[in-house]
């Protein structure tokens, strides 16, 4: 994948997201991971009252999310319309679910960004990484946002590499993308749209749109039926 092909506006359709008014501001989706905090709370603050429930500080769920009295929210955080959080669920702030999303039994998120949709609904852990409309976080799929030398994270494109400056990175998932049972999507790793990722992978770098991600250097492009 080359850096153009990284590009927020490649990555994601911002229409199916209230965060468009952050993303569209980066040129990379990553530039957004220090501001999402601070987007959330403000955010949070401009909900309608009459469809938002403020349930404690800094936290809005919609009236028709459903929220199972075992999950923890701690805020900032904004649950969107029709979103599902299911029991043991354990949302550390600084987040933002879109409508219609699942956060599943013992899910953990913390700042990030769950466009309209997106399915995290097994055992999953996503922490600093944005997750493109309609993905899917097979069970026990995880993004990993350190690095194990804890130095700070730089994205790999095929034509050279982009310093973020930042320690904590996890991953960047395009729309529509399917991740499966048990992968670990690796520190600043950025996934194409339409792409799928088989079962038990460490993926690592990044991986082109329209993709079947087998194993390290061995990448299928999809073929129309």
């Amino acid at each position: 994948m080359k850096k153009c092909e990284m590009k927020t506006k490649e990555l994601f359709d911002l229409e199916h997201t209230m965060a468009k008014p952050l993303l569209e501001k980066c040129e990379y989706p990553w530039e957004a991971l220090a501001g999402i905090g601070e987007f959330v709370q403000t955010l949070g603050g401009t909900l309608p009252v009459d469809e938002y429930e403020n349930p404690s500080e800094n936290v809005w769920i919609h009236h028709t999310a459903r929220v199972a009295p075992t999950a923890s929210i701690t805020g900032p955080a904004v649950i969107g319309p029709g979103a599902e959080i299911r029991h043991g669920a354990f949302i550390r702030g600084k987040a933002l679910v879109g409508a219609n999303a699942v956060v599943g039994n013992s899910t953990e998120l913390k700042n990030v960004i769950l466009f309209d949709n997106v399915q995290v609904p097994h055992y999953n852990y996503v922490g600093d990484s944005i997750l493109g409309f309609r993905a899917h976080l097979g069970a026990g799929a995880i993004t990993s946002n350190v690095r194990s030398d804890k130095k700070l994270v730089k994205i790999h494109a095929s034509d050279g590499d982009i310093e973020t400056g930042i320690k904590k990175v996890g991953a960047m998932v395009g729309d529509c993308v399917e991740v499966g049972c048990g992968s670990v999507l690796n520190p600043g790793v950025v996934v194409g749209r339409d792409t799928n990722i088989y079962p038990l992978s460490s993926v690592r770098g990044s991986v082109d749109a329209g993709s079947i991600y087998k194993k390290q250097g061995e990448v299928a492009k999809k073929t129309e039926c």
